[in-house]
Order: C-alpha cells, then sequence, then structure tokens
C-alpha cells in the first residue's frame, strides 16, 4: 500500500509538471487538467472499487497554505517603482468595486427571489466576487509583461479585499460605526505586524548561516498568518507586502534603515528563497486542485436546478468586469476573461457559518460557477498570440477609474 501511494504521488506530480509545460501551447490552462484528472482519478476508484478514506478535510488545509504561498509567489515578482502606480492603483480598483457590485446585486436578487434576509444572502454569494489568484496567476504567466503584472495585482488584492469584506459582513451582527472602528483598526494592526514581521524574517533570512533556512521561514509565515487570521485581521495584506519588500531590495537598499539589513547579501538568499516558494506553491496547488477534482461529484456538476442561477452569477461576474475594465481605461481582450473562481472561493464557502448558510448556495452552485468561469478564461487564453512577453501598456495609462 505504502509503495503504491509514493507511486501515485510521483505520477500526479509529474503529470501536473507536464500540463503545465504544455499550457504555454495549448492555451488550456492547467487547473482544468487537474480538475479533470482529479475527477478521472474518482471514477477509476469507483469502477475498481477502489476504498479510499474521507479526504474532504483536507481541502481547507491545502487550500490555505496554497493561498499563502501563491500569493507569496507572485508578491515576489512584483516591481515596486513610481512608473508602476497607476497600474496598481487600476488593479485595485478593478479587484475592489466588482466584488462590491457583484456582492451586492447577486445578494439582492437572491433575497429577493428567495425570501433571505440581505446580509445572510450578502455573506453566501461574496466567495463568489472574489477572483481566484491561485488560478489566474499560473494562467497569466504566458501574457505581455504588462497584462501578467495587472493579473497579478488584480488578483491578489482580489483574493484580500474579498476575504477583508467577507469577515466584515459575516463578523458583524450589526453594520454600524463601531463595526467600522473595529475594521479601522484591524487593518492598522495588520500593518504594524506587518513592518515588523517583515523586517524580522529579512533579518533571518540574511543571517541564518544553517543549511536549512528557507523551510522555517516559509513556517514562520504560515503561522503568523495563522494567528492574524485567528484575530480576524487581513492577514493576505501580510504575505502581499512581504513578498512586494523581498522581490524589492534593490530599489529599496538607497534607504539608510533598509542597508542594515545588507541587501546585496540578502538578495542572493531571496533569489533562492524565490525558487524554492514557486515550486512548493507548484505542488501544493497541484495536489489541491486535484483533490478538489476528485472530490467532485457528477451530480453537482449537471444540477440543472442550480444552473440557471450560475449563469446569472457568472453572467453578472463578466458584464460588471467589463463595464470596469472600460471605465478604467484598459484592454478587454485578455483580461476580460481572466476573471477566475476557484480556491479562494472554495476557502470563504467553507468559512460560512451553518447557521448562515441559505440552502440556494450550495456545493452545485459554486462547483458550476468555477468550472463556468475556468472555461471561459480558457476560451480566452486560446485566442491570445502565442508571442514573447513584452511591455505594453493600454491606452490612457494615466486616466483615472
Amino acid at each position: 500500500m505504502t509503495t503504491s501511494i509514493i507511486i501515485t504521488l510521483c505520477i500526479l506530480i509529474l503529470l501536473a509538471y507536464l500540463f503545465d509545460l504544455s499550457s504555454a501551447k495549448t492555451r488550456i490552462p492547467s487547473v482544468i487538467l487537474l480538475l479533470l484528472l482529479g475527477w478521472v482519478i474518482k471514477q477509476l476508484t469507483i469502477f475498481f472499487n477502489v476504498v479510499v478514506p474521507d479526504l474532504s478535510s483536507l481541502l481547507p488545509i491545502l487550500g490555505t497554505i496554497g493561498l499563502i504561498l501563491i500569493v507569496l509567489e507572485g508578491s515576489l515578482e512584483l516591481e515596486l517603482d513610481k512608473s508602476k502606480l497607476p497600474m496598481v492603483k487600476k488593479a485595485f480598483f478593478v479587484s475592489f468595486f466588482p466584488i462590491l457590485a457583484v456582492g451586492l446585486i447577486l445578494a439582492g436578487l437572491l433575497s429577493y427571489y428567495s425570501g433571505y434576509n440581505f446580509k445572510q444572502s450578502l455573506v453566501n454569494v461574496i466567495p463568489l466576487a472574489v477572483i481566484s489568484s491561485a488560478i489566474a496567476i499560473p494562467t497569466a504567466k504566458n501574457l505581455k509583461t504588462y497584462d501578467r503584472e495587472f493579473v497579478t495585482y488584480e488578483s491578489s488584492l482580489s483574493d484580500i479585499v474579498g476575504v477583508i469584506f467577507f469577515n466584515f459582513i459575516a463578523l458583524n451582527a450589526v453594520i454600524d460605526g463601531h463595526a467600522f472602528f473595529e475594521f479601522g483598526w484591524q487593518l492598522v494592526l495588520i500593518l504594524i505586524v506587518s513592518f515588523f514581521a517583515t523586517v524580522g524574517l529579512s533579518y533571518l533570512l540574511g543571517r541564518i548561516n544553517h543549511h536549512i533556512k528557507f523551510i522555517p521561514i516559509m513556517v514562520m509565515l504560515i503561522l503568523i498568518y495563522t494567528i492574524s487570521k485567528i484575530y480576524h485581521l487581513p492577514s493576505l495584506l501580510f504575505i502581499l507586502l512581504f513578498g512586494i519588500f523581498l522581490g524589492n531590495l534593490d530599489a529599496l537598499k538607497k534607504y539608510k534603515y533598509i542597508a542594515l539589513l545588507k541587501p546585496d547579501n540578502l538578495d542572493k538568499e531571496v533569489h533562492k528563497f524565490r525558487e524554492i516558494a514557486t515550486e512548493a506553491a507548484f505542488v501544493i496547488r497541484t495536489f489541491f486542485f486535484i483533490l478538489f477534482g476528485y472530490l467532485l461529484e457528477t451530480a453537482d456538476l449537471i444540477n440543472l436546478q442550480t444552473l440557471l442561477w450560475a449563469g446569472i452569477v457568472v453572467a453578472a461576474i463578466f458584464l460588471i468586469r467589463a463595464i470596469q475594465l472600460k471605465i478604467s481605461g484598459l484592454p478587454l481582450f485578455p483580461l476580460l476573461f481572466i476573471a477566475p473562481r476557484g480556491l479562494i472561493t472554495i476557502l470563504l464557502f467553507l468559512s460560512i457559518l451553518p447557521e448562515d448558510r441559505i440552502s440556494m448556495v450550495d456545493n452545485s452552485l459554486i462547483i458550476q460557477v468555477i468550472v463556468l468561469t475556468a472555461l471561459i478564461m480558457m476560451g480566452g487564453m486560446m485566442g491570445v498570440k502565442k508571442e514573447k512577453p513584452v511591455d505594453h501598456k493600454p491606452a490612457h495609462e494615466d486616466s483615472h477609474t
């Protein structure tokens, strides 16, 4: 049994690697193939009567670790300079307003047609309004430089804004002045935590001489994230800031206090750290989506009772996204199509308290929206020209949203 498990895991990782290599040529996002692989494995276990223990409890664990590593991986690649500020501003608005608009519109429709109160409906639909950086960032690696960086910023900010918005609505029985005060305090607190944790971890990264140094740093990142999450702090913001800091040491070393960290030596370690983070994110992402595909129920996927609502949700997602992209002066192609739902949607959905769940937003609806948005993204990527990444900026770069 042990040998069979080891062989199976090795084959799955190698297949995922082949999917990742082939995605640049086939334009089929590797996540689609991973989900399909997981589903096929489930059918084979049923056909051959293979007894597999319940693995559903692993999904949120892999999802949380995967989310941390994927946001870290993406943020380490981002360049921090004044020329990027317009793009960051656009990415924030393109991530923030669609979450707000999709959430409010879907919650209004749900409460009107189903009779649930608006707040309860909003808690259930927010997971559907958030772009999954776990799918968007790997998919965007084949895009031009500007589009790739924009998608990384946008999807990472979408995860952060989505988690903050979800916690704000779900954890406050009444939305009043006190709730906004608590939110402001949590934001300030995570910025303070991020500052000291980033400085401390960067110092350790540059000073540890032991041959094992990167795994302890990653474990401490996950630990700080998890503890911050217990106190309902927007801990993904810490991961994003930490990655941006390490990825931009060359731009920051002119500051006196940064020079104390010996950025020239630290930069060499950051390069190795980035490589390990990228490969760790690949492994965790692989097993998460294979497991999710394995746990997919065919009946949920083809459930006609929720398919209409799934279509309405997806239509609202892309209509609002198109409007926001046009307002922001950004090209619709290919950015319009890169709005997948996935890992973060599942994590937020699983975080809904039992007393807040509503029957209309169930596994079938979540799965159908995830699959439909992934297929639309795949269709959009099919039309992307195969060319070497080059810098390009959309028209009206300095226009305001």
